[in-house]
């Protein structure tokens, strides 16, 4: 019994340097959402007040493919990302909506004036409710949703050329065909 007492705490510290050492290379961006394959969440966003583009809700999503950004004028990684996005949006011309996280309106619009605005219409998730639904770790975030209203892609952190290419042209492509 006493050197079950010894031997517990060094099997426990054994069994962690185990699990850190296989999570060491994993990549982060790689975070698999329960909601792939699955419906939008049930959802109503109001635009970001004195913007010129409207407020979306979960049917708005139906019909075409979207991409989703989920962005903050506060997040340094979203303006990192923001031309990636105004490229994305040129090459492909796939509809782009906005879920402005957490944010002062006055300080979303004067991100979007600086840096441009990508998005077809943006919606103001204020107390984050939306944000939470959708399974939202952090700001950025970027989904994609097919015709039907199914999210079929998610990008945890901000979003690069590499994962672009490898990855979200091809899932866009997929739906066009």
């Amino acid at each position: 019994m006493r050197y079950l007492l010894f031997a517990l705490p060094l099997l426990i510290l054994v069994g962690l340097i185990a699990v850190f050492a296989t999570s060491i290379d994993r990549d982060s961006s790689l975070v698999r959402s329960v909601l792939i394959d699955k419906p939008v969440p049930e959802f109503a966003l109001a635009p970001v007040d004195g913007l010129d583009v409207p407020g979306f809700d979960a049917a708005t999503l139906k019909g075409q493919p979207t991409l989703v950004n989920v962005f903050a004028s506060w997040c340094i990684p979203c303006r990192d990302e923001h031309p990636l996005l105004e490229a994305i949006k040129a090459e492909t011309g796939v509809r782009m909506f906005g879920i402005n996280h957490s944010d002062a309106p006055e300080n979303a619009r004067a991100f979007l004036a600086e840096l441009g605005n990508p998005y077809d219409a943006i919606g103001a998730d204020r107390d984050r409710r939306v944000s939470i639904d959708w399974g939202v770790y952090g700001v950025p975030e970027t989904f994609l949703v097919n015709a039907e209203g199914v999210i079929v892609y998610k990008h945890v952190g901000p979003l690069t050329p590499q994962a672009i290419e490898s990855e979200l042209i091809p899932a866009l492509e997929s739906l066009k065909s």
